[in-house]
């Protein structure tokens, strides 16, 4: 038998019997139907007319085979958004996603009921109430009102790093020795200044010996990554890195009531740093794969993790970097995290990405241009055979409507429904500014994350090496007040001026390789801060002591910087 295609008819060319309304309401109601708690998306449209008694869900439980939510500018995404995360909540999920125009806050704040809001859930058979939800806003480098989000450099990690410094693959993998050096040399990457100092040390007459044991690191190539380094702290964007860092474990709380936190990321400035706002956002997806457990399929997931502006993400990124996402994707759906990309159009997802999307909400699309078009036809060749001519829906789809279909529980994709979604219970639009400021100042998380602090790290022993290291003994005197860094630390390097002979060549002592590094790193910075280096070392045995694995986006684990 001759399979039915998108345009109603078979792949043989044939017209195919058409149903008859009653037969596409059956078909849709009895694909809809799950045993397990679902989010309600709204009512079918069939045949232009809204049908209250075939409604369109997702299973919960099917939330962490991620998705997609697109659509043109202004066909409904954010309320979407709003009404999803809303449901997510009430049944104690939490959720993350981003505010890009400031409209998400509006979660905080009860929605106010008016004539035409009341007659459209009415169609629907929604029965709708005012509702405010539990939400924490967070500000990006404390970019906003919420409370301010930081990472350490290493722990951001040199892939997702280069991709903010818009480095080619050359200077990415050179930018991959240096944190490969500071890892293994003890040298802490906490702001942007400290990564600056071991750059500039590697590129220093003192620092030519580390530079040559990199073998592939030039000092040309480290002085480009250098000056955008500088780029980077005189944008401003230094004020993201540093301590005290967030704990992506933040992201998986609940209320007191048993409602999931909504975690709300402002972004009011992401015009200026898109970048940074995009590869942030897979900071922390790589920060929970690397800290979550294995949970396999759950009845609901731990967390739902809404990326908005997807297109930004994948925009000129390099092989690994876009290698990185789409593992990371594949692989933290075991963790309980479900993921949903939203952006205008399927194609600004990679194909890789995109086949592990098993959930779709396709608002309407434009084609005024061919490139639309083309862009149509692309957006309709993804989805399964169904009874409407998604060209002519996916164009003509009004506001708050979207072509859906989601994964059942058993797997297999739902029927495509023409959907006119519900309406969220909280406020269509931003809350009072007044009260997202004091929402941000009474929460649990401000007095940890409120004020960022500056320990000793890279930057300060660096220069205090500098400072404390002896002038070299020599036929010609150094330069006046020209400081002098410390010798390399090298895994061979059994003494260094200064310090105690260490034990013999045959030693078993815990310390191993890294008690040799930072032994040595110690005695050059003399003092008790080395003492305390070299005690680190021999405390940390062989097991730890090893040099800092990294994740597949470069990032080192929280439970490894701890």
């Amino acid at each position: 038998m001759a399979e039915q295609t998108r345009a109603g008819k078979t792949r043989a060319g044939k017209p195919a019997p058409e149903k008859t309304a009653a037969e596409k309401l059956g078909a849709i109601q009895h694909g809809y139907v799950f045993e397990g708690q679902a989010i309600a998306l709204g009512a079918a449209i069939v045949d232009g007319e809204v049908r209250p008694e075939a409604q369109v869900s997702l299973p919960l439980a099917m939330m962490n085979r991620h998705g997609l939510v697109a659509g043109a500018t202004g066909t409904g995404k954010t309320v979407t958004l709003q009404m999803m995360s809303e449901q997510l909540s009430a049944a104690g999920v939490p959720v993350f996603l981003t505010d890009v125009k400031g409209d998400l806050s509006g979660l905080a704040t009860p929605g106010e009921a008016g004539e035409k809001l009341l007659a459209r859930t009415s169609a629907l058979g929604q029965e709708w109430r005012p509702a405010a939800f539990p939400v924490e806003f967070l500000a990006l480098g404390g970019d906003g009102s919420g409370v301010p989000v930081r990472a350490t450099v290493t722990s951001f990690g040199p892939l997702l790093l280069a991709r903010v410094m818009e480095l080619n693959e050359t200077q990415e993998s050179s930018l991959q020795l240096v944190f490969h050096f500071a890892d293994r040399n003890g040298l802490e990457l906490v702001d942007l200044k400290d990564l600056r100092a071991v750059i500039q040390f590697l590129t220093s007459p003192q620092g030519k010996d580390g530079l040559a044991q990199l073998g592939g690191l030039s000092k040309a190539t480290a002085g480009v990554i250098l000056r955008e380094l500088v780029a980077l702290e005189a944008a401003g964007l230094d004020a993201f890195f540093g301590e005290p860092e967030f704990e992506t474990s933040e992201l998986l709380r609940t209320a007191e009531d048993g409602r999931g936190v909504i975690t709300c990321l402002e972004l009011p400035t992401l015009q200026s740093r898109p970048l940074l706002f995009s590869t942030f956002l897979m900071w922390l997806l790589a920060d929970l794969f690397e800290d979550l457990p294995e949970v396999g399929d759950p009845e609901k997931p731990k967390l739902v993790f809404f990326l908005d502006e997807a297109h930004l993400l994948f925009e000129d990124a390099s092989d690994a970097f876009l290698d990185a996402i789409t593992q990371t994707v594949r692989l933290i759906r075991s963790k309980g995290v479900g993921v949903f990309f939203v952006t205008q159009t399927p194609k600004d997802v990679p194909a890789d990405v995109l086949g592990q999307l098993a959930n779709r909400v396709q608002h309407a699309l434009r084609a005024f241009t061919p490139q639309d078009a083309k862009a149509l036809k692309a957006t309709v060749s993804t989805f399964p055979v169904s009874d409407y001519d998604l060209e002519e829906v996916l164009t003509s789809a009004g506001i708050g409507e979207a072509v859906v279909t989601v994964t059942d529980e058993e797997g297999a994709p739902t029927p495509v429904a023409l959907t006119r979604l519900r309406a969220p219970g909280s406020r269509m639009g931003p809350s009072d500014p007044s009260l997202v400021a004091g929402t941000a100042q009474a929460s649990p998380l401000a007095p940890k994350y409120a004020t960022a602090v500056d320990n000793v790290t890279a930057f300060e022993k660096l220069g205090r090496a500098a400072a404390e290291q002896p002038a070299p003994q020599g036929p010609g005197p150094s330069p006046a007040g020209a400081p002098t860094p410390p010798p390399l630390p090298s895994p061979n390097l059994e003494r260094v001026p200064g310090q105690a002979p260490g034990p013999a060549p045959g030693r078993t002592d815990d310390g191993g390789m890294l008690g040799d590094v930072v032994g040595a790193l110690g005695g050059a910075l003399g003092g008790a801060l080395g003492g305390g280096l070299r005690s680190m070392a021999r405390s940390v045995g062989t097991q730890l002591g090893r040099e800092l694995v990294r994740g597949m986006f470069g990032t080192s684990s929280r439970r490894r910087r701890r």
